[in-house]
């Protein structure tokens, strides 16, 4: 399927999914340093599976399991993801908009997910473990929320929404100057 201008659709979420997929596996990569390094005693996707929902890991062969806790983490990247996509565009274009939400998504677990789920994750102090996973879900956010001069799909913007990666529009924002919002407002 293609839009008037010949061009495929545009899916920001789908970009986004694949966005929250490499957060995801960055994340991952700085818990195993965590985790040798005595900062985390157990990663949050492990600790999902493993105390909140134990069923479903338990279908799961035993020599599959860490495969299957970090493919969980990877959908719960992509569904982050995904939602960050959906963000309005005048939101995402910030650079700080991307730590924030990353920052958000931490809130939320920390908050909500864990004690619901009733972790042991959710009792006690434990500066360390969430100051390393407050680090690592910026880092996610950084992945998710692209700067502004990282969209190369041509003068529309990867979204189409004369964002990132548009013409610059000489005010020194580093955002896109072409698209459709930038031609209604004349610059």
């Amino acid at each position: 399927m293609v839009d008037d201008t010949g061009a495929p659709p545009r899916r920001p979420w789908f970009r986004g999914a694949l966005r929250g997929v490499v957060g995801a596996m960055a994340m991952s990569g700085m818990r195993q340093v965590a985790v040798g390094v005595g900062a985390i005693e157990r990663t949050p996707p492990d600790a999902v599976l493993k105390e909140g929902v134990p069923l479903l890991l338990e279908s799961v062969p035993e020599h599959r399991r860490s495969a299957a806790v970090e493919l969980a983490h990877w959908g719960y990247g992509a569904t982050a993801g995904a939602a960050f996509a959906l963000l309005p565009a005048r939101l995402r274009r910030s650079r700080l908009t991307g730590p924030v939400y990353g920052v958000a998504v931490w809130g939320l677990f920390e908050a909500a997910v864990a004690p619901v789920l009733g972790l042991a994750h959710a009792h006690g102090s434990r500066p360390r473990e969430r100051w390393a996973l407050l680090i690592d879900h910026v880092v996610f956010g950084f992945v998710v929320g692209a700067p502004p001069e990282a969209g190369i799909a041509g003068p529309d913007g990867p979204d189409g929404d004369g964002g990132p990666g548009g013409e610059p529009r000489g005010d020194g924002s580093g955002a896109g100057g072409t698209g459709p919002e930038d031609r209604r407002r004349g610059a």
